[in-house]
């Protein structure tokens, strides 16, 4: 049953008005956003100086040992292996260098030295009472 006999049927219309007020919200969302990527970069100028480089150089002891268990310090043998000899050689390694501060050990093992071999020097420096040690490496492509 049809009632409506003469009444025209409306046609449908597709409303524009929820699709752009969507839209208008990505839109703010999309420019604040952007904006606030552009805030997180900092413009810093950074100052200059004339100085010159510090002229002294810090006291390094090179301490070489080979894979037989010999020590070198500063490129004296050391002619005993134990802990009070390597002590003593670097004392007087130091003691031959100018300048008043604490000397940097450097251990410049070879790969197949014992690990006791680098524990003597780690020890000989400690009763020597010099703190800062270092270990010598190379770059693994063999430069």
């Amino acid at each position: 049953m049809n009632f409506q006999r003469g009444k025209k049927h409306n046609e449908l219309e597709i409303n524009f008005i929820p699709l752009i007020d969507v839209l208008l919200v990505i839109i703010i969302f999309l420019i604040v956003s952007a904006t606030f990527s552009r805030t997180n970069e900092l413009q810093i100028n950074l100052p200059t100086a004339d100085a010159n480089a510090p002229q002294d150089k810090p006291l390094m002891i090179e301490v070489a040992v080979d894979a037989t268990g010999q020590y070198v310090v500063n490129g004296h043998k050391v002619v005993d292996k134990s802990v009070a000899a390597i002590e003593a050689a670097l004392k007087e390694a130091v003691s031959k260098e100018v300048g008043g501060k604490e000397p940097t050990i450097v251990i410049s093992a070879d790969a197949n030295s014992t690990h006791q071999a680098v524990v003597n020097v780690m020890e000989a420096s400690r009763t020597a009472g010099y703190t800062h040690i270092t270990f010598a490496t190379q770059s693994g492509d063999g430069e």
